[in-house]
């Protein structure tokens, strides 16, 4: 399994921070997490620079821990965040949507972040009360395993299977193409009886009923008696126009 590496780039506002987010960098190496930090990284003559630019470089994620003077710095470009800011927008800059970089939101009473990460998504723990639940949702998402995971799209329900009522309007059209059949034969002087019809209809006989009248509704039919059915101009032309004679 590969361990994922982060590096936590944050100011040095005061001890209480940095104890904070020592302990923050401490439970993410708990949890699986290569956590690379200056307090345990760089030593005195370490190369501050090169130590920013190999963590920064090798990093499969960038926690920013924003207070009101990380955002100071970053926006200004100075001191060490101002540097940091620096790589990782030229690296942003290659990948437009890169999700390398995650900014927490650690002061309290205001959400600012660096210009430069407005439109990112923010993890905030400026309350205490909260911390463990946005704790997790930053392991998860360093880790890719997020709690609600996206179901796969399966088969749309409205697929057609063998033996499947029509919709109305397909058979009204079916029904218009057995009277058209029945009319061109001529049976009768041209009057269709309706025995004809629902001996011949593939369907039940409450649905042909049904059908017949909103043929005789819409004026596509008339019915001279009750046994005998005549197609109007207008069903003939409905013929026509749907194809269902030359």
């Amino acid at each position: 399994m590969t361990i994922p590496k982060v590096f936590v780039s944050y100011s040095h506002d005061s001890q209480a921070h940095k104890k904070w987010v020592l302990e923050l960098a401490t439970r993410l190496r708990k949890v699986g997490v290569d956590a690379a930090l200056d307090q345990w990284d760089l030593g005195p003559g370490d190369d501050i620079p090169l130590f920013m630019e190999r963590n920064l470089a090798s990093a499969d994620r960038v926690i920013m821990v924003c207070t009101e003077k990380y955002v100071e710095k970053a926006n200004a470009g100075t001191g060490g965040v101002g540097y940091e800011k620096m790589i990782v927008t030229a690296d942003l800059m290659k990948k437009v949507d890169s999700n390398k970089v995650i900014p927490i939101v650690r002061q309290e009473g205001t959400h600012l972040v660096p210009v430069f990460l407005k439109s990112k998504l923010y993890l905030d723990f400026s309350r205490e009360d909260q911390f463990e639940e946005s704790f997790d949702d930053l392991t998860r998402s360093i880790h890719n395993a997020p709690l609600f995971v996206k179901p796969e799209i399966s088969t749309s329900p409205f697929e057609p299977v063998a033996g499947a009522a029509k919709r109305s309007g397909d058979a009204l059209l079916e029904l218009m193409s057995l009277l058209m059949v029945a009319f061109e034969m001529k049976r009768d002087g041209g009057y269709i009886p309706y025995k004809y019809v629902a001996e011949r209809w593939p369907g039940s006989r409450a649905m042909l009923d049904i059908l017949l009248e909103q043929a005789k509704s819409d004026g596509l039919i008339t019915a001279i008696t009750p046994a005998y059915i005549d197609i109007t101009l207008k069903g003939k032309m409905y013929a026509v126009e749907n194809k269902l004679v030359e």
